[in-house]
């Protein structure tokens, strides 16, 4: 969207982002901040941190450097929230070098889920609090085309995405009668410094000959971000417990 066409639609609100040094939740970061959000933003890589902060010198951006699967870093976002927490973006997420099941190791399995799935279940656990106080929030996880099927990914990312789905949808459940909405985006292909290196041959002959014909396009990072913050916004109050595919159509296939 280009400078000065921006809406307001965060006035006055406070949202955390996640990976959001880099990629998706970079361009979500910056959209919050010119809607007008306190935006508190945290990323593995403090020098991505700085380069935002830099981006968005004029604008509320507090920074908080840390693994999101560290228990210390999620203490330093809240802390870093200060007490008020109306939205919440779980953008930070890792690959698994499309390791096939008989081929993942425990390394890659446990690391793959602490990201993509323990950080996010303890955000969330940390600010449900403050949002059930407030009898409103909004919370955000990006999924994949990954959670959709079990054809984009290695057998540790496929898994952690379909479950980060399970517990976007138990939030939604469990917390919408008290104001609260989570939902998920599926992104597809999206161009992001992700690493995703094929560490398997079977994998890249089994998934390769699928994804050549069945990706399309490859989505910008802001296109992502647009679907990010309406969901975060009040422009969409019924929804709640959605997967939405940002994903050029592949999930249609």
């Amino acid at each position: 969207m280009p400078a000065g066409e921006y809406q307001s639609r965060f006035e006055g609100k406070t949202v955390i982002v996640t990976g959001a040094g880099s990629g998706i939740g970079r361009a979500t970061a910056a959209r919050l901040a010119h809607e007008g959000a306190r935006v508190v933003a945290t990323d593995v890589v403090e020098a991505r941190l700085k380069d935002l902060a830099a981006e968005l010198a004029d604008f509320d951006v507090v920074t908080v450097t840390g693994d999101v699967a560290a228990p210390e870093t999620i203490d330093a976002i809240a802390e870093a929230a200060g007490g008020k927490v109306d939205g919440l973006a779980n953008v930070a997420g890792i690959m698994d070098a499309f390791l096939p099941p008989a081929e993942v190791d425990d390394a890659t399995w446990d690391r793959v889920f602490s990201v993509n799935l323990t950080g996010p279940m303890r955000l969330t656990r940390a600010v449900l609090p403050l949002m059930i106080e407030a009898g409103a929030g909004s919370i955000v996880n990006v999924a994949s085309e990954a959670s959709l099927r079990a054809s984009a990914a290695g057998a540790a990312y496929t898994s952690s995405k379909h479950a980060l789905v399970g517990f976007t949808k138990s939030v939604a459940f469990f917390y919408g009668p008290l104001g609260i909405r989570a939902n998920a985006v599926a992104p597809g292909a999206v161009a992001t410094n992700i690493e995703a290196p094929w560490k398997s041959d079977y994998a890249a002959a089994r998934i390769g000959p699928i994804l050549q014909a069945t990706v399309g396009g490859v989505a910008a990072p802001a296109q992502l971000a647009a679907a990010i913050t309406w969901l975060l916004s009040d422009d969409s109050p019924n929804i709640n417990g959605a997967v939405l595919p940002s994903d050029g159509g592949w999930s249609t296939i």
